[in-house]
C-alpha cells in the first residue's frame, strides 16, 4: 500500500523525494496498521482506491495505446473491486468518473483528433469505467448467491421469498405449502419492513394495563405485537365474516385483493381488533388488540379488507410468500402498521401494532405476507391448538430471480442498521477531524496489554494543516490568476489542481458524505479519507519549497522544519506503538501518560 502511495505521488509529477516522504509517513500510520493487522476491510479498501487512483493516473499521463489501455481497465476493475469490499468505495469511484468525464470532455474538444478517435475513446472509457464494474460487481454477487445458498444466522433479515430460495431453514418449514390463501387458513403474518428487526404479528395471554404511566387509559384487551421471532402465539386463521367455520372448505375459497375477512388469533381465539384509542406508545394512532368482549358497550371492529399492493389484476388471489398486503380496517379506515417502538415491560419489551389512520403511500411498515401457511382442518380449539404446534411440511420450492435477489440484498445492506443503541465506542464525524476517540480492538486476560485504534497525532495535526494551507493557496492564486497575474507557471498550475482533486477531493468525498448517514459511526470510517490526506502532506511541502521560498536560507531553514517534524512523526509513532501492537505490556502509570486526549478511553487493569 506504501509503494501505491509513493507511485500515485510520482504520477501526480512529484519528485522521488516527496513520494519518499509520503511512503515514511504512511508506514508510520498507527491507526492504519492497527487496521491492517486486524486484516478488517478499510486497509483492502484502501489499497483498492489507491490502485484505482494510480491506475488512472497512469493512463492519463501514458502515451502508448496498449500501456493505456491497461491501466484504463485496471482502473475499472479496481473501482468494482473497492465497491465490492464496502459501499465507502463508491465515493472515490464517483470522483474518478468526474475527473474522467473532464478529461474526456477536453478530448472532445481536441481539434487534433478525428471524429472516429473521439467516439473510440469516449466509448472504451465508458465500457473500462462504467461497464465493466458494472458488470464485475454484478458477477460477484452472482458467485455470492450461488456458493452461498443455505440458510444462515441472519436471514430473517430478507424477505419470506429470499429466504424460501435458500435451502435448509424456511425452505424446510415453507416447503410445499397450499400457494393460495383460502378462508379458513392458517398462517403467520411477517412484516415486509426490516426496521428496526424483522418481525411476525403476534397475541397472547396479557392484556393491556387499564393505566399507562403517564395516566392514560386503554381498552384493557388482549396486547397485539410484533414478535421477532417464531413463536405458536404468531399463527393466526383467515376467517369468512359470514361464516362460522375455521377450516378450509373443499375445494378451498381463495382470498382475493378486496376481499372482507376476520383474523382469528389460533391459541387464544380472539379477533384482530383495532378502534378509537390512542395506542400506547403511539397516541396518534389507534390501538390494535385481540377483541375481548367486556360488556361496556365496546363492539367488536375486528373487519378488515385486504388489500394485495403488488397485484397485477383486481381479481389476484392471496399468494404465500408472494403477496405484499395491506390490511385495512373496514370501520376507521386505519392500515394495521409495524409503529417500530418497544413496549415497556408489561408488553415484554415486544414491538408496537397500531392502526394509522393518516396513512400516506407506500410504506414497508404497513405491508405484511404470508409466511407459513398451511389449511386448517381443526374446527375444535383443543384440537387447533395441537395442530398449529406441528410443523408445516410440503414440497413446493419458491425461486427468485437473481436480479430480484440481487436488488433485494443490495436495499437491505444500505437500509438496514446494525447498531440499534449507541455503542461505546461509536464517534461522530466532527470527533474524526482531531482524533477525539479512540477504539478498544483488544485487551491481554492478565496484563495491561491491549491493542487500540488510535492515530498518530502529529500525522493527524501535519494533515489538517495540509488542507487549511491548500484550501488558502488555492484560493489567492484562484483570485490572482483571475486578475490576469500568473505567480506560477500553468504546468505547475494544472499540475496543483491535479493534486488538488484527487488528494483534497478524495479526503472530501470519503469524508463528508458522513454527516448525511443515520448508522452508528466509528474512527475507522474516517481511514480511507485520513489516507488521502496524508497524500497531501507532501504536494504542500514541495509546492511551498520550489514556487514560495524564494531564497536559500529560507528553503534550509524549511528542510530543517520538515526534518523536526519528520522526527516529531516518528516520536509520536514509537510511543504509541505498545498500543498499536500490543506490546510490550506498560504499568497503568505507563498507559495514563499515553491518554494524550482526555477523550481517549486506555483501558486501565487495577492490580
Amino acid at each position: 500500500m506504501a509503494t501505491l502511495f509513493g507511485t500515485g505521488l510520482e504520477q501526480l509529477g512529484y519528485s522521488h523525494s516527496s513520494a519518499l516522504g509520503a511512503c515514511v509517513l504512511l508506514l508510520m500510520e498507527n491507526s492504519l496498521i492497527v487496521q491492517s493487522r486486524f486484516m478488517l476491510l478499510e486497509s483492502v479498501l484502501i489499497f483498492f482506491l489507491l490502485l484505482a487512483v494510480l491506475s488512472y493516473l497512469r493512463f492519463h499521463k501514458a502515451h502508448n495505446s496498449s500501456f493505456r489501455l491497461f491501466w484504463l481497465v485496471t482502473c475499472g476493475v479496481s473501482c468494482a473491486c473497492g465497491i465490492g469490499v464496502k459501499y465507502m468505495g463508491l465515493f472515490t469511484y464517483f470522483l474518478l468518473l468526474g475527473l474522467a468525464a473532464v478529461h474526456t470532455w477536453h478530448v472532445i474538444g481536441d481539434r487534433t483528433l478525428s471524429h472516429g478517435k473521439v467516439v473510440v475513446q469516449i466509448l472504451v472509457r465508458f465500457l473500462a469505467l462504467v461497464v465493466l464494474p458494472i458488470i464485475m460487481y454484478l458477477g460477484f454477487f452472482y458467485i455470492h448467491l450461488t456458493l452461498l445458498y443455505r440458510s444462515g444466522p441472519h436471514d430473517q433479515m430478507m424477505s419470506s421469498a429470499f429466504q424460501a430460495s435458500l435451502e435448509v431453514q424456511i425452505r424446510r418449514i415453507t416447503r410445499g405449502q397450499p400457494l393460495d390463501v383460502a378462508f379458513g387458513s392458517q398462517v403467520t403474518l411477517r412484516t415486509v419492513s426490516s426496521k428496526p428487526v424483522p418481525c411476525w404479528l403476534h397475541s397472547h395471554k396479557a392484556n393491556y394495563p387499564v393505566r399507562y404511566e403517564n395516566g392514560r387509559g386503554s381498552s384493557h384487551q388482549q396486547q397485539v405485537t410484533c414478535y421477532p421471532f417464531k413463536d405458536v402465539n404468531n399463527w393466526w386463521i383467515i376467517k369468512h365474516p359470514g361464516w362460522h367455520s375455521l377450516v378450509v372448505s373443499s375445494p378451498p375459497r381463495p382470498v382475493r385483493h378486496g376481499a372482507i375477512i376476520q383474523l382469528l388469533h389460533g391459541m387464544t381465539s380472539r379477533y384482530l381488533n383495532t378502534h378509537d384509542v390512542a395506542a400506547p406508545m403511539s397516541p396518534h394512532s389507534q390501538e390494535v388488540s385481540g377483541y375481548i368482549d367486556f360488556n361496556v358497550s365496546m363492539p367488536a371492529q375486528n373487519l378488515w379488507r385486504v388489500d394485495i399492493v403488488n397485484r397485477e389484476s383486481n381479481s389476484e388471489i392471496w399468494k404465500t410468500i408472494l403477496s405484499e398486503v395491506r390490511l385495512v380496517h373496514v370501520n376507521t379506515s386505519a392500515v394495521l402498521k409495524l409503529s417500530g417502538a418497544s413496549l415497556p415491560e408489561w408488553g415484554f419489551k415486544q414491538l408496537e401494532v397500531v392502526g394509522d389512520k393518516i396513512y400516506k403511500g407506500y410504506q414497508q411498515s404497513s405491508m405484511w405476507n404470508v409466511e407459513e401457511h398451511r389449511y386448517g382442518r381443526s374446527q375444535e380449539q383443543k384440537e387447533r391448538e395441537l395442530e398449529l404446534k406441528s410443523p408445516t411440511h410440503s414440497d413446493i420450492k419458491r425461486n427468485l430471480t437473481f436480479m430480484a435477489k440481487f436488488l433485494e440484498l443490495q436495499w437491505k445492506m444500505l437500509t438496514v442498521k446494525n447498531e440499534e443503541s449507541e455503542h461505546k465506542y461509536s464517534s461522530s464525524p466532527l470527533e474524526w477531524i482531531t482524533m477525539d476517540t479512540n477504539i478498544a480492538y483488544w485487551l491481554h486476560p492478565l496484563s495491561n496489554a491491549q491493542i487500540q485504534l488510535i492515530g498518530n497525532i502529529v500525522n493527524w495535526t501535519i494533515a489538517n494543516l495540509s488542507l487549511v494551507v491548500y484550501c488558502l493557496m488555492f484560493l489567492t492564486y484562484l483570485l490572482r490568476r483571475r486578475r490576469k497575474v500568473e505567480d506560477i507557471p500553468q504546468d505547475s498550475w494544472v499540475q496543483l489542481v491535479l493534486a488538488g482533486v484527487i488528494c483534497f477531493g478524495g479526503w472530501a468525498v470519503n469524508y463528508l458524505p458522513f454527516f448525511l448517514m443515520e448508522k452508528t459511526l466509528f474512527l475507522y470510517h474516517y481511514l480511507p479519507a485520513l489516507t488521502f490526506k496524508i497524500l497531501q502532506i507532501p504536494v504542500i511541502i514541495e509546492h511551498l519549497y520550489i514556487h514560495v521560498l524564494s531564497s536559500p536560507a529560507q528553503r534550509k531553514a524549511f528542510g530543517g522544519a520538515i526534518l523536526a517534524v519528520l522526527c516529531s512523526v516518528y516520536v509520536s509513532y514509537h510511543n504509541l506503538s505498545p498500543l498499536t501492537y500490543g506490546q510490550p505490556a506498560l504499568s497503568s502509570d505507563e498507559l495514563a501518560a499515553l491518554r494524550w486526549r482526555e477523550s481517549w478511553d486506555i483501558l486501565l487493569r487495577k492490580r
